[in-house]
């Protein structure tokens, strides 16, 4: 059986010489005190995380805060409607049927498919004025860690800008008996983080370090 598209490229990657370099970077581990870490490295921790059971389905204050130190921010108005409002308890009734306490790897591909609750929270996001694709996956991302990846125009690029993102990713851990799975937790390892820090966390951080000087360097377009 050929190996699911993303598979080789993203072994590639996690398995490149600064990859526990630039993860210890941007977590700050194993560095000088003096070493500052990225904000993002914030994302999943901060007021004990987005998906912890008396929080998991619903948006917080918190959370918001959270995707803040990823580099986008909710606008104002949809922030209060989140917190307050109809669209808040009608994302709270769609995480409802998310599963918070499983890897990717463990899910379903109908967990993530089209039409599954994650995607239809993902569209509903994405449906206001303000948020897009990139806002509303980091959102998400903080409310299901394990389950759903940060993904941004820089990963997006350096993966050569798959379809499907979710499903490939799905694929990629999956194949081969979960090698590439069993391959981000021994990275993650080797730069001393914790387990706390979800897989998925791994692998996108990975790829954002390798890619982001060249793709705000350049008008990149992806390989």
């Amino acid at each position: 059986m050929s190996q699911p598209p993303l598979t080789h490229r993203l072994s590639s990657l996690i398995t490149a010489d600064q990859a526990v370099s630039n993860l210890r970077r941007y977590f700050s581990t194993g560095l000088l005190h003096e070493a500052v870490p990225f904000t993002g490295s914030r994302f999943e921790h901060l007021a004990g995380g987005g998906d912890r059971q008396a929080v998991a389905n619903v948006v917080t204050a918190d959370d918001l805060i959270a995707v803040q130190t990823l580099s986008v921010r909710v606008p104002t108005q949809i922030a209060l409607d989140l917190l307050d409002g109809e669209l808040g308890v009608r994302l709270s009734k769609l995480l409802s049927s998310v599963p918070f306490d499983i890897d990717m790897v463990e899910a379903e591909a109908a967990d993530l498919a089209k039409g599954s609750s994650a995607d239809t929270a993902w569209r509903v996001l994405c449906d206001r004025p303000g948020i897009g694709w990139v806002t509303a996956g980091k959102l998400l991302a903080r409310k299901r860690p394990r389950l759903l990846p940060v993904y941004d125009q820089v990963v997006r690029c350096v993966l050569g800008r798959p379809k499907s993102f979710w499903l490939n990713l799905h694929g990629a851990l999956r194949a081969d008996n979960h090698a590439l799975h069993r391959e981000l937790m021994a990275l993650r390892q080797s730069a001393d983080l914790p387990e706390t820090v979800s897989v998925l966390r791994i692998c996108d951080v990975v790829l954002w370090m390798h890619h982001r000087t060249d793709h705000q360097q350049r008008n990149c377009i992806g390989s």
